[in-house]
């Protein structure tokens, strides 16, 4: 029951992280990577290991994120080709 699950994370995050390297907006690359990241807290905990994806919640989808979005606003939101 739980292979069905961990498929559609698996694809989930493998989108995301393509979508994350595909965006040419930079806050939208920095909520994509969010999105990333808690799509991994959700892979860990489908794993069984809730202490680090309590961290992945924490560091990855709350702290990086919150830096990313703050160093974005420092400096130019569209990438130059």
């Amino acid at each position: 029951m739980t292979i069905p699950i961990d498929l559609a994370i698996l694809t989930l995050v493998v989108i995301s992280g393509i979508g994350a390297l595909a965006v040419k907006d930079l806050l939208g690359a920095a909520i994509v990577f969010s999105a990333y990241s808690f799509l991994m807290c959700l892979a860990w905990a489908c794993m069984g290991a809730v202490d680090v994806a309590f961290t992945e919640a924490a560091v990855g989808a709350g702290v990086s994120t919150v830096f990313c979005v703050a160093a974005v606003f420092h400096t130019t939101r569209r990438t130059k080709d």
